[in-house]
């Protein structure tokens, strides 16, 4: 299993040693064209500016500008040792030509390519094998089953977590057996997922998106509290709550990939107060309040240029002084119960 207060992957059946995740990972949506186009260019220059700032391991997937992020990404590592850095992806989709497809109905801007749900063994093993296609390696660090659950499925959710259950689980597990992959787990962003797939299949990893963040611990505590118990490492994915918390001076528009409520538009307002008063950035905080759950191996930012490269591993390093937590703990804003750095 993964051993979360260190970052460590597990070994895989061919004796591949473990590896720690550097605390800061690079998201790849944004490099497959998430919501707007990003020139080849700025993206090889990110991926490569992460990589100069100490950032070791990145994550994508096929969904991702339909086979776009993976490519890219493939394309800026080839020339490092493929030892010196970490990767994963994600199954449950795959991806196929689609003449006259509009791919910004799906989130991406790229045409000509659509994504289509598979959960089988052989939609499983057919994405995985394209990822490492695209991705130029022979064998994924961590591969992750993608968007499971029923925000996602819907009045479908039932029959998607049992074929998760019997066909794409299990073939991921056959497939980190034969040396493919090391670590397997779910991408998801919602609790409810998490545990119902934990006690009924054994995971080394889980990522969870924009559920344990600084502005919300409720609905993953369940889930964190199992992952300590259990020794499945988290990998926290959307720390600033989709652009909520992500600017300097005053709150994001969005909120959970959609517009923010004025409540929520009111609370997140007292979070920049508070930071604002104790000297911290509202970011800084952001990216960091997680790490200190020992459950967590690393923080997944979404970056899409060197500007934000930096942005992000400066918030990385930046002091966040202890009367920022003292005064989050005081008003409310954080669970009494969680840890802070």
């Amino acid at each position: 299993m993964s051993l979360p207060n260190t970052g460590q992957l597990p070994a895989t059946a061919q004796g591949r040693k473990s590896r720690p995740l550097s605390p800061l990972a690079f998201g790849g949506a944004p490099v497959g064209n998430l919501y707007s186009a990003v020139d080849a260019t700025e993206a090889e220059h990110a991926i490569h500016q992460a990589w100069e700032g100490g950032i070791r391991h990145y994550d994508t997937a096929p969904y991702y500008g339909f086979g776009l992020s993976e490519t890219r990404i493939g394309e800026a590592l080839a020339g490092l040792p493929r030892e010196s850095y970490t990767l994963s992806t994600k199954v449950g989709r795959v991806i196929e030509d689609a003449a006259g497809h509009r791919g910004q109905n799906d989130g991406f801007a790229v045409d000509g390519r659509a994504a289509r749900f598979d959960y089988s063994r052989a939609g499983v093993r057919r994405s995985l094998e394209a990822s490492l296609r695209r991705l130029r390696i022979e064998h994924i660090d961590i591969l992750f089953l993608h968007d499971i659950g029923a925000l996602t499925h819907g009045g479908r959710h039932p029959q998607v977590l049992a074929q998760a259950l019997d066909e794409a689980l299990p073939e991921m597990a056959r497939m980190r057996d034969e040396g493919l992959v090391g670590a397997i787990g779910i991408g998801v962003n919602e609790e409810a997922i998490c545990l119902d797939v934990m006690p009924r299949f054994p995971l080394d990893i889980i990522m969870l998106a924009g559920r344990y963040t600084l502005f919300e611990q409720d609905a993953s505590k369940a889930v964190m509290e199992r992952a300590v118990a259990t020794g499945v490492s988290v990998l926290i994915a959307g720390p600033y709550n989709s652009g909520l918390l992500g600017a300097a001076d005053a709150p994001g528009a969005t909120y959970n990939y959609a517009p923010a409520s004025a409540e929520v538009l009111a609370r997140a307002r007292r979070y920049y107060d508070i930071c604002r008063r104790t000297g911290a950035e509202v970011g800084a905080a952001a990216l960091q309040f997680p790490l200190a759950h020992p459950a967590v191996s690393a923080v997944v930012c979404g970056l899409r240029s060197p500007a934000e490269v930096d942005a992000a591993l400066h918030r990385q390093r930046a002091t966040v002084p202890a009367a920022t937590w003292t005064a989050l703990r005081e008003e409310g804003l954080i669970d009494p119960t969680v840890p802070t750095p």
